[in-house]
């Protein structure tokens, strides 16, 4: 049993604080909770306002479009008193912005401490994570930020884009929950161990099957590949002669490029995705998804590590070399607009739920590492006719992009690092606030002297 705190108020209903050392999966997903650091449990941090807002505005939001959620939320008659500005909002990118190699980023415990009030201007400003990183679920993304970053967060803190569109952490893979009900058995690669297959049927994909399901069934299928004795424990014995693979998911980073490629390969090559047959035409497999197609990765590593989209190019390479044919593939995350329009929406409801404006803050600055993606997918939704407010982009020098490269797509600013990110943009709020000002008193000046 978890230790945990239930906080309430006459105007909003209560959000559970769960430690992060303890808390489970089955506890996030029970209604509104905020993870935090056991040194918070007994007093809540400067992080908590945000976490809780966003928490319930995530809540709140799923009820409104009607999406499954879990717990039940009523929205309060009348906002409660805020002392965040309304006008702002950040959004992060995690990997190489925030942590890198499992560990955060020097700056980065600093700069959520700047954005939950510890300011020269004592202003809180709310803030998001996004990310196309997969391979687990919003729950337990939220409590490895907690840890890593020792505060409190929420799981309306974070969206994962792999299924992102359905959920609240935007991760790479979120999209492709609203393909449950399209897909009979679907195979889901990436990931560690068993994790995709559970966030998959966590999704509601109904028969979800993974390579090692595949392997145990026929050994020979990779044949420098055996399963480890606990892979072969997570893996689900069935006859894939009698089993048609409706189509395939890429999840997460593959551990074993060379099985996986077999695998997706010998799929896309089928009879309507029957293993163990070959088509004639090559027209006859099933659809491949990607949660993402960033090229490469920031990790510990101090060059970058190749990623998604490195096996995606891989696979439709493969795949011409052994067809003809040009393989028909569907990526997801950033750059895709979908994941911004659900930011924006999140912080919409955000902004209604404690300011009482049912309109998107006015400016939304995204901080990435990655032009490829981070800073293309914020320019491209903000010159969109979708976009209700502004994005503006920020990169960083601790990810993926390098000092002394020109990115292939520009950022509104470049900084060194998550904190410097953070101070730029709310340095550029001050001074819009002090140009309103005096442009209003000029105004009201000359008002006076036509009077």
């Amino acid at each position: 049993m978890s230790n945990q705190t239930l906080l309430s108020s006459p105007t909003k209903p209560g959000v559970r604080r769960l430690s992060s050392m303890s808390a489970t999966f089955e506890e996030l997903a029970l209604g509104p909770s905020i993870v935090v650091p056991p040194e918070h449990m007994t007093k809540p941090s400067d992080a908590h306002e945000t976490a809780a807002a966003l928490e319930l505005a995530k809540h709140r939001l799923a009820e409104k479009e009607k999406r499954p959620v879990d717990g039940q939320i009523t929205p309060p008659e009348t906002p409660p008193q805020s002392n965040f500005t309304d006008q702002y909002a950040f959004a992060f990118d995690i990997d190489g912005v925030l942590i890198r190699g499992g560990k955060p980023i020097p700056q980065a415990v600093e700069a959520m401490k700047v954005l939950n009030g510890q300011n020269e201007f004592g202003v809180k400003v709310p803030y998001i994570f996004v990310t196309n990183g997969g391979g687990k679920t919003e729950q337990e993304r939220c409590l490895d930020l907690s840890r890593q970053l020792e505060m409190e967060i929420s799981p309306g803190n974070t969206s994962l884009l792999h299924s992102e569109i359905k959920t609240d952490i935007p991760q790479g893979h979120t999209p492709m929950r609203e393909m449950a009900q399209k897909y009979g058995t679907v195979l889901v690669v990436g990931g560690e161990g068993d994790k995709c297959r559970a966030v998959a049927e966590g999704y509601g994909f109904k028969d979800v099957v993974t390579p090692g399901d595949i392997i145990k069934d026929n050994k020979d299928t990779t044949p420098f590949r055996k399963l480890t004795d606990d892979e072969s424990k997570h893996s689900r014995a069935r006859n894939f002669g009698e089993t048609e693979i409706s189509a395939i998911f890429v999840f997460a980073d593959s551990r074993d490029w060379a099985g996986d490629q077999q695998i997706i390969l010998d799929v896309l090559m089928s009879k309507h995705g029957r293993l163990g047959t070959r088509s004639e035409s090559f027209d006859e497999g099933p659809p491949i998804f990607f949660s993402h197609n960033d090229i490469v990765w920031s990790t510990s590593h101090q060059l970058t590590r190749l990623g998604m989209g490195a096996l995606r190019a891989s696979l439709e390479a493969m795949y011409k070399a052994m067809t003809g044919k040009e393989l028909m593939s569907t990526a997801f995350g950033k750059p895709q607009i979908g994941t911004f329009q659900f930011a924006t929406r999140l912080l919409q409801q955000w902004r209604k739920d404690t300011h009482g404006i049912n309109a998107p803050p006015r400016t939304v600055y995204f901080v990435g590492d990655t032009p490829e993606s981070d800073i293309r997918g914020t320019n491209e939704f903000n010159a969109s006719d979708q976009s209700e407010n502004q994005w503006y982009s920020i990169l960083v020098r601790t990810g993926v992009f390098q000092e002394g490269t020109k990115p292939a797509f520009q950022p509104n600013a470049t900084v060194d690092n998550v904190l410097e990110a953070v101070k730029h943009g709310i340095q550029r709020e001050v001074d819009r606030n002090i140009r309103t000002a005096v442009q209003q008193l000029s105004e009201q000046q000359e008002a006076i002297v036509e009077e």
